[in-house]
């Protein structure tokens, strides 16, 4: 990003008015953040959520990705039904997205399976799950500045259309998925395999839709039949169509004759992989995205029966994004613990879900058969830095391990595990990376989840 100059710290409080003094700040409002933020206040330390948007939900909901992935076991049964194995801070948000009429029951998804949520009721139960816990939230405010006493995290310089303030905090939580608190203070992050990151993508749904007629000729499974990616080729070769991904998946939603369509596939104009990190690659994802949107919704008008009729609704409010940097941490994720289903002493959440690489001409899916593997709490926990701990997709892990690790249920137990991790660090006024991890995880069981 040779344009653009991230770091931007002070080593001492700047001339700032001071918003708040906190002990736990949590910036990012996905699913980590809401875990974080949640699991914080309600033990009962003053906590405030930084976020950009007007609402909660990261790529969930401002990219529609629509689904919470990661939480059933995979198996080449086709009789077996779904088996969760992943609960706790993931299955109270799933139970109070269906308690709300805002979630599916378990959709195939190849050899597992997933639910799909409505995006607006996502926000709501956010806003109520936060604010029930006495969070404070600061939609519409950016971090902008960290406050540094060497490689110590004091606080964060944030803005707004009000203009700019301070944040002070005991511990941080980067639950940004960018990194962009440990970018800002100059920490060691990285890019993906060398630089190369999975492709974004444009998620879109569409209503209108004859379900009975689409069901019966699309099947249950969410991943697209065969014939479906022959009649993309053929759209494409035949018709001169520039469908560029021909294995699309579709899932139904909680609405009627709705669908949630996961088909785009974006790359630059000139061929090069587009690092969303980058205002340019990121307007050029946003407006390749959306006409891509219009050619893939015109294929499901004339190719898929059932959806003749169909119209889009909505993309999401920015691209979906899978990847951008991740931290350098005590402990990496390796792709070999993944395909091996390794089970780590300090793992703070387990993973069914397949490495799902989107990078390249065509989705890889490696699955994880009859088994999972944990997540190491120290992935979470920065080389470098004090009062600092990230969540979510930003975790230190290779680039295939990522494809797996970054979906949904795993970042709410990632949050989950960091909001843990500040309240025991501020209680024994001890460094997170000293914490007794067995009494992390002693806390998350007691809290519902399954280690």
């Amino acid at each position: 990003m040779k344009n653009w100059q991230i770091i931007n710290r002070f080593e001492q409080v700047p001339q700032l008015p001071i918003l708040a003094e906190v002990d736990v700040l949590v910036v990012g409002g996905g699913p980590a953040g809401v875990a974080a933020a949640e699991t914080a206040s309600a033990a009962g330390k003053s906590t405030y959520l930084v976020e950009k948007y007007g609402f909660c939900g990261g790529a969930a909901v401002a990219g529609l990705s629509g689904t919470i992935c990661g939480m059933y076991m995979a198996t080449e049964d086709e009789a077996a039904g779904p088996e969760q194995v992943v609960f706790g801070f993931t299955e109270r948000f799933r139970q109070a997205l269906a308690d709300n009429n805002g979630v599916t029951a378990p959709q195939r998804y190849g050899k597992t399976f997933t639910v799909t949520h409505d995006p607006l009721v996502w926000r709501e139960v956010a806003d109520d799950m936060l604010t029930a816990a006495g969070v404070n939230i600061l939609y519409h405010t950016a971090v902008t500045g960290v406050i540094m006493d060497g490689d110590s995290f004091k606080g964060v310089v944030i803005e707004s259309n009000a203009g700019q303030s301070i944040i002070l905090a005991k511990i941080i939580i980067d639950a940004s998925g960018d990194a962009a608190v440990i970018a800002r203070a100059g920490l060691d992050t990285y890019f993906g395999d060398e630089g190369r990151i999975q492709n974004p993508t444009m998620f879109f749904r569409i209503a209108g839709v004859d379900m009975e007629q689409y069901l019966e000729y699309y099947g249950m499974d969410t991943i697209c039949p065969p014939k479906v990616t022959e009649n993309i080729l053929k759209a494409n070769n035949e018709l001169g169509w520039e469908l560029p991904r021909h294995k699309i998946w579709i899932f139904p939603t909680t609405r009627p004759g709705e669908l949630m369509v996961n088909a785009t596939r974006l790359a630059g104009q000139d061929g090069r992989m587009l690092n969303v990190i980058d205002p340019v690659d990121f307007t050029e994802a946003e407006v390749f995205g959306r006409r891509q949107v219009r050619a893939y919704a015109k294929f499901l008008n004339e190719f898929v029966p059932g959806c003749d009729n169909a119209y889009v609704v909505d993309t999401g409010v920015e691209v979906g994004i899978r990847q951008t940097r991740s931290i350098k941490g005590v402990k990496t994720l390796t792709n070999d613990d993944v395909v091996n289903c390794r089970k780590q002493q300090d793992g703070i959440c387990r993973t069914p879900w397949p490495i799902e690489l989107h990078s390249g001409d065509k989705p890889k899916l490696h699955w994880l058969l009859n088994d999972y593997y944990d997540i190491p709490f120290a992935t979470l926990v920065p080389r470098v830095g004090e009062n600092i701990i990230v969540a979510g997709r930003c975790l230190s892990a290779e680039h295939e391990a990522l494809a797996s690790a970054r979906v949904t249920a795993q970042c709410f137990e990632l949050g989950h595990a960091a909001g843990v991790a500040a309240i025991q660090a501020i209680d024994s006024q001890s460094h997170i990376r000293d914490l007794n991890v067995a009494e992390i995880r002693a806390t998350m069981i007691a809290n519902g989840s399954a280690l």
